[in-house]
Protein backbone atom coordinates (compact mmCIF):
# COMPACT_ATOMS: atom_id res chain seq x y z
CA UNK A 1 0.00 0.00 0.00
CA UNK A 2 2.92 2.39 1.17
CA UNK A 3 4.30 2.24 -2.97
CA UNK A 4 0.58 2.20 -4.64
CA UNK A 5 -0.74 4.75 -2.95
CA UNK A 6 0.84 6.78 -5.30
CA UNK A 7 0.38 4.82 -8.72
CA UNK A 8 -1.60 7.00 -10.65
CA UNK A 9 -3.95 5.94 -13.50
CA UNK A 10 -2.32 7.17 -16.17
CA UNK A 11 1.29 6.41 -14.90
CA UNK A 12 3.68 5.95 -17.97
CA UNK A 13 6.82 4.39 -16.95
CA UNK A 14 9.54 6.81 -18.65
CA UNK A 15 7.83 9.92 -17.35
CA UNK A 16 7.90 8.36 -13.88
CA UNK A 17 11.34 7.47 -14.49
CA UNK A 18 12.53 10.96 -15.86
CA UNK A 19 10.60 12.33 -12.42
CA UNK A 20 12.81 10.20 -10.71
CA UNK A 21 16.34 11.51 -12.09
CA UNK A 22 14.98 14.95 -11.68
CA UNK A 23 14.55 15.06 -8.44
CA UNK A 24 17.22 13.53 -7.71
CA UNK A 25 19.68 15.53 -9.69
CA UNK A 26 17.73 18.46 -7.66
CA UNK A 27 18.97 17.34 -4.31
CA UNK A 28 21.97 16.59 -5.55
CA UNK A 29 22.72 20.52 -6.73
CA UNK A 30 20.31 22.05 -3.56
CA UNK A 31 22.43 19.79 -1.33
CA UNK A 32 25.56 21.32 -2.39
CA UNK A 33 24.27 24.65 -2.41
CA UNK A 34 23.23 25.01 0.87
CA UNK A 35 26.77 23.01 2.18
CA UNK A 36 28.93 25.98 0.59
CA UNK A 37 29.06 27.82 3.93
CA UNK A 38 30.46 24.77 5.48
CA UNK A 39 32.82 24.43 2.61
CA UNK A 40 33.43 28.27 2.99
CA UNK A 41 34.13 28.53 6.75
CA UNK A 42 36.87 25.52 6.02
CA UNK A 43 38.42 27.73 3.27
CA UNK A 44 38.59 30.51 5.33
CA UNK A 45 39.85 29.10 8.39
CA UNK A 46 42.70 27.45 6.27
CA UNK A 47 43.54 31.10 5.19
CA UNK A 48 43.68 32.41 8.67
CA UNK A 49 46.03 29.51 9.83
CA UNK A 50 47.90 30.18 6.44
CA UNK A 51 48.78 34.23 7.29
CA UNK A 52 46.33 34.95 4.68
CA UNK A 53 45.17 38.86 4.73
CA UNK A 54 41.45 38.24 4.24
CA UNK A 55 40.72 41.71 3.75
CA UNK A 56 43.21 42.05 0.49
CA UNK A 57 42.04 39.90 -2.43
CA UNK A 58 45.34 39.95 -3.95
CA UNK A 59 46.79 38.11 -0.52
CA UNK A 60 43.60 35.45 -0.44
CA UNK A 61 44.76 34.85 -4.42
CA UNK A 62 48.10 34.23 -3.66
CA UNK A 63 47.69 31.63 -0.48
CA UNK A 64 44.36 29.69 -2.54
CA UNK A 65 46.41 27.33 -4.73
CA UNK A 66 48.53 26.23 -1.20
CA UNK A 67 44.87 25.62 0.48
CA UNK A 68 43.78 23.68 -2.42
CA UNK A 69 46.84 21.74 -2.59
CA UNK A 70 47.01 21.01 1.28
CA UNK A 71 43.40 19.90 0.83
CA UNK A 72 43.90 17.52 -1.31
CA UNK A 73 46.88 15.57 0.96
CA UNK A 74 44.33 15.78 3.68
CA UNK A 75 41.90 12.83 4.51
CA UNK A 76 38.34 13.83 5.28
CA UNK A 77 38.82 12.98 8.88
CA UNK A 78 41.46 16.44 8.86
CA UNK A 79 39.01 18.27 6.74
CA UNK A 80 36.22 18.09 9.50
CA UNK A 81 38.58 18.52 12.19
CA UNK A 82 39.65 21.87 10.82
CA UNK A 83 36.85 23.90 12.16
CA UNK A 84 35.89 24.06 15.99
CA UNK A 85 33.42 20.48 16.17
CA UNK A 86 30.05 22.38 16.74
CA UNK A 87 30.56 24.74 14.34
CA UNK A 88 31.38 21.91 11.95
CA UNK A 89 28.83 20.08 13.01
CA UNK A 90 26.65 22.71 12.79
CA UNK A 91 27.74 24.16 9.04
CA UNK A 92 27.75 20.24 7.77
CA UNK A 93 23.81 19.73 8.42
CA UNK A 94 23.03 22.77 6.59
CA UNK A 95 23.64 20.51 3.42
CA UNK A 96 20.30 18.06 4.71
CA UNK A 97 18.16 20.90 5.25
CA UNK A 98 18.69 21.87 1.68
CA UNK A 99 18.02 18.12 0.87
CA UNK A 100 15.15 17.80 2.83
CA UNK A 101 13.51 20.63 1.75
CA UNK A 102 13.87 19.72 -2.10
CA UNK A 103 12.80 15.87 -1.94
CA UNK A 104 9.21 17.61 -0.14
CA UNK A 105 8.86 20.16 -2.77
CA UNK A 106 9.69 17.89 -5.72
CA UNK A 107 7.42 15.16 -4.56
CA UNK A 108 4.35 17.71 -4.30
CA UNK A 109 4.95 19.79 -7.52
CA UNK A 110 7.12 17.11 -9.67
CA UNK A 111 5.21 14.04 -8.66
CA UNK A 112 1.99 15.70 -7.56
CA UNK A 113 2.00 13.64 -3.81
CA UNK A 114 1.19 14.87 -0.70
CA UNK A 115 4.14 14.85 2.42
CA UNK A 116 1.86 12.61 4.09
CA UNK A 117 2.36 9.59 1.62
CA UNK A 118 5.71 10.21 1.58
CA UNK A 119 5.35 9.24 5.34
CA UNK A 120 2.96 6.53 5.35
CA UNK A 121 0.09 4.83 4.08
CA UNK A 122 -1.52 5.18 6.87
CA UNK A 123 -4.43 8.01 6.99
CA UNK A 124 -2.16 10.42 9.35
CA UNK A 125 1.66 9.74 10.81
CA UNK A 126 1.91 7.54 13.11
CA UNK A 127 4.24 9.47 16.06
CA UNK A 128 4.16 6.72 18.60
CA UNK A 129 5.93 4.95 16.20
CA UNK A 130 8.54 6.84 15.79
CA UNK A 131 8.65 7.58 19.41
CA UNK A 132 8.83 3.96 19.90
CA UNK A 133 11.85 3.05 17.14
CA UNK A 134 13.83 5.81 18.64
CA UNK A 135 13.44 5.19 22.03
CA UNK A 136 13.94 0.86 21.39
CA UNK A 137 17.59 2.35 19.52
CA UNK A 138 18.50 4.67 21.55
CA UNK A 139 18.03 1.98 24.48
CA UNK A 140 20.03 -0.44 22.80
CA UNK A 141 22.83 1.88 21.38
CA UNK A 142 23.44 3.68 24.79
CA UNK A 143 23.83 0.03 26.04
CA UNK A 144 26.21 -1.06 23.77
CA UNK A 145 28.44 1.96 24.33
CA UNK A 146 28.49 1.51 28.18
CA UNK A 147 29.16 -1.80 28.00
CA UNK A 148 32.37 -1.22 25.76
CA UNK A 149 33.59 1.47 27.70
CA UNK A 150 33.23 -1.00 30.83
CA UNK A 151 35.38 -3.90 28.81
CA UNK A 152 37.84 -1.64 27.18
CA UNK A 153 38.43 1.73 29.56
CA UNK A 154 42.20 2.32 28.22
CA UNK A 155 39.98 2.95 24.95
CA UNK A 156 38.26 5.88 25.88
CA UNK A 157 38.94 9.60 27.68
CA UNK A 158 36.29 11.59 29.24
CA UNK A 159 35.96 14.27 26.28
CA UNK A 160 32.98 16.54 28.16
CA UNK A 161 32.71 20.12 28.89
CA UNK A 162 29.68 21.57 29.47
CA UNK A 163 29.21 24.81 28.00
CA UNK A 164 30.20 22.84 24.18
CA UNK A 165 28.21 19.88 25.38
CA UNK A 166 25.42 21.93 25.72
CA UNK A 167 25.60 23.93 22.42
CA UNK A 168 26.24 20.42 21.26
CA UNK A 169 22.87 19.09 22.45
CA UNK A 170 20.90 22.20 21.22
CA UNK A 171 22.80 21.41 17.40
CA UNK A 172 21.45 17.73 17.58
CA UNK A 173 18.20 18.34 19.05
CA UNK A 174 17.34 20.80 16.23
CA UNK A 175 19.78 19.22 13.53
CA UNK A 176 20.02 15.90 13.67
CA UNK A 177 16.41 14.78 12.80
CA UNK A 178 16.82 16.79 10.07
CA UNK A 179 19.49 14.98 8.90
CA UNK A 180 18.48 11.40 9.61
CA UNK A 181 14.52 12.41 8.45
CA UNK A 182 16.39 13.78 4.78
CA UNK A 183 17.96 10.59 4.01
CA UNK A 184 14.82 8.93 4.95
CA UNK A 185 12.37 10.66 3.10
CA UNK A 186 15.00 10.18 0.18
CA UNK A 187 15.98 6.84 -0.14
CA UNK A 188 13.18 5.08 2.29
CA UNK A 189 10.72 7.36 0.66
CA UNK A 190 11.07 8.87 -1.94
CA UNK A 191 12.93 6.21 -4.11
CA UNK A 192 11.37 3.00 -2.53
CA UNK A 193 8.34 4.89 -4.06
CA UNK A 194 8.71 6.02 -7.44
CA UNK A 195 11.19 2.79 -8.45
CA UNK A 196 8.04 0.97 -7.24
CA UNK A 197 5.92 2.43 -9.46
CA UNK A 198 8.65 2.33 -12.27
CA UNK A 199 9.31 -1.29 -11.42
CA UNK A 200 6.02 -2.13 -10.56
CA UNK A 201 8.08 -4.56 -7.54
CA UNK A 202 9.22 -4.27 -4.05
CA UNK A 203 12.11 -6.11 -4.35
CA UNK A 204 14.12 -3.97 -6.68
CA UNK A 205 13.54 -0.61 -4.66
CA UNK A 206 14.62 -2.51 -1.65
CA UNK A 207 18.08 -3.55 -3.06
CA UNK A 208 18.93 -0.53 -5.11
CA UNK A 209 17.96 2.24 -2.00
CA UNK A 210 19.88 0.19 -0.25
CA UNK A 211 23.09 -0.30 -2.39
CA UNK A 212 22.79 3.47 -3.15
CA UNK A 213 22.88 4.62 0.48
CA UNK A 214 25.94 2.79 1.45
CA UNK A 215 27.63 4.03 -1.72
CA UNK A 216 26.55 7.44 -0.78
CA UNK A 217 28.53 7.18 2.21
CA UNK A 218 31.84 6.27 0.43
CA UNK A 219 33.56 9.53 1.29
CA UNK A 220 32.85 8.80 5.41
CA UNK A 221 36.29 8.69 7.08
CA UNK A 222 34.94 5.79 8.38
CA UNK A 223 35.80 4.23 4.63
CA UNK A 224 39.19 5.64 4.29
CA UNK A 225 40.35 4.23 7.79
CA UNK A 226 39.07 0.87 7.68
CA UNK A 227 38.37 0.25 4.04
CA UNK A 228 35.53 -1.04 2.18
CA UNK A 229 34.38 -3.58 5.05
CA UNK A 230 32.27 -0.94 6.23
CA UNK A 231 30.04 -1.00 3.36
CA UNK A 232 28.75 -4.03 4.46
CA UNK A 233 27.09 -1.83 7.91
CA UNK A 234 25.86 1.03 5.72
CA UNK A 235 24.20 -1.10 2.98
CA UNK A 236 22.81 -3.31 5.55
CA UNK A 237 21.66 -0.13 7.34
CA UNK A 238 19.60 0.78 4.32
CA UNK A 239 18.49 -2.89 3.88
CA UNK A 240 17.18 -2.92 7.55
CA UNK A 241 15.39 0.80 7.26
CA UNK A 242 14.02 -0.61 3.94
CA UNK A 243 12.55 -4.04 5.18
CA UNK A 244 11.14 -1.32 7.72
CA UNK A 245 9.41 0.76 5.63
CA UNK A 246 7.77 -1.77 3.45
CA UNK A 247 6.80 -4.09 6.38
CA UNK A 248 5.00 -1.21 7.82
CA UNK A 249 3.56 0.51 4.82
CA UNK A 250 5.51 3.57 6.38
CA UNK A 251 8.58 5.16 7.38
CA UNK A 252 7.45 6.54 10.67
CA UNK A 253 9.98 3.27 11.93
CA UNK A 254 12.45 4.08 10.01
CA UNK A 255 12.73 7.89 11.17
CA UNK A 256 12.56 6.81 14.86
CA UNK A 257 15.69 4.41 14.11
CA UNK A 258 17.98 6.80 12.35
CA UNK A 259 17.37 9.84 14.79
CA UNK A 260 18.10 7.50 17.72
CA UNK A 261 21.60 6.41 15.82
CA UNK A 262 23.14 9.58 14.75
CA UNK A 263 21.67 11.38 18.30
CA UNK A 264 22.93 8.90 20.37
CA UNK A 265 26.48 9.01 18.63
CA UNK A 266 26.89 12.15 18.80
CA UNK A 267 25.85 12.72 21.98
CA UNK A 268 27.93 9.84 23.49
CA UNK A 269 31.07 8.99 21.51
CA UNK A 270 33.70 10.80 19.13
CA UNK A 271 36.57 9.73 17.60
CA UNK A 272 38.98 11.60 15.10
CA UNK A 273 38.29 8.79 12.63
CA UNK A 274 34.62 9.37 12.74
CA UNK A 275 32.39 11.56 10.27
CA UNK A 276 30.45 12.71 14.01
CA UNK A 277 33.11 14.62 15.69
CA UNK A 278 32.11 16.62 18.26
CA UNK A 279 32.19 17.50 22.32
CA UNK A 280 30.85 14.46 23.27
CA UNK A 281 30.98 13.03 26.33
CA UNK A 282 33.53 10.06 25.77
CA UNK A 283 36.18 9.85 23.14
CA UNK A 284 37.52 7.16 21.74
CA UNK A 285 40.99 6.63 21.32
CA UNK A 286 42.20 3.61 20.59
CA UNK A 287 42.31 4.53 16.84
CA UNK A 288 42.48 0.72 15.73
CA UNK A 289 44.35 -0.03 12.35
CA UNK A 290 41.22 -1.89 11.22
CA UNK A 291 37.87 -2.38 11.92
CA UNK A 292 37.06 -6.06 13.24
CA UNK A 293 34.36 -8.13 11.35
CA UNK A 294 32.31 -8.88 14.48
CA UNK A 295 31.74 -4.98 14.97
CA UNK A 296 30.12 -4.55 11.35
CA UNK A 297 28.41 -8.02 11.79
CA UNK A 298 26.99 -7.90 15.40
CA UNK A 299 24.51 -4.54 14.19
CA UNK A 300 23.64 -6.49 10.94
CA UNK A 301 22.93 -10.20 12.01
CA UNK A 302 22.16 -9.71 15.43
CA UNK A 303 20.57 -6.31 15.96
CA UNK A 304 18.59 -5.51 13.01
CA UNK A 305 17.01 -8.97 12.83
CA UNK A 306 16.23 -8.74 16.64
CA UNK A 307 14.50 -4.95 16.35
CA UNK A 308 12.83 -6.56 13.35
CA UNK A 309 11.19 -9.39 15.15
CA UNK A 310 10.22 -6.75 17.82
CA UNK A 311 8.58 -4.51 15.39
CA UNK A 312 6.91 -7.36 13.49
CA UNK A 313 5.45 -8.46 17.02
CA UNK A 314 4.33 -5.05 18.54
CA UNK A 315 2.64 -4.02 14.95
CA UNK A 316 1.61 -7.50 13.54
CA UNK A 317 3.37 -7.99 10.48
CA UNK A 318 2.33 -10.91 8.00
CA UNK A 319 3.01 -11.64 4.08
CA UNK A 320 6.89 -10.92 4.78
CA UNK A 321 7.35 -12.45 1.04
CA UNK A 322 4.38 -10.29 -0.47
CA UNK A 323 5.40 -7.26 0.73
CA UNK A 324 9.28 -7.63 0.45
CA UNK A 325 10.02 -9.41 -2.77
CA UNK A 326 5.93 -9.16 -4.47
CA UNK A 327 4.51 -7.21 -6.79
CA UNK A 328 2.93 -4.12 -6.27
Amino acid sequence: MYIRQVLKENSNRWIDFLKLVFTCIMVVIITFIFSIPHALAIFKKMLEDAGADLNSFESIMTFFPKIVERLDTMDVADQLSILEPNLNLFLMLLGFCGMLLTVIICNKYVNGNSFLSLTTSRSKIDFSRIFFSFGLWSTISVVMIILGYFLSPESYILNFNLIPFLILFLIVLLLIPIQTSAEEYVFRGYIIQNLGIITRNRWFPLIVSSLIFGIIHGQNPEIEKFGGVVFIFYIGSGLFAGIMTLMDEGIELALGWHAANNMTIALLVTADWTALQTDSILKDISNPDSLPLSEVLIPVLVFFPLVLYIFSKKYGWKDWSEKLVGKI
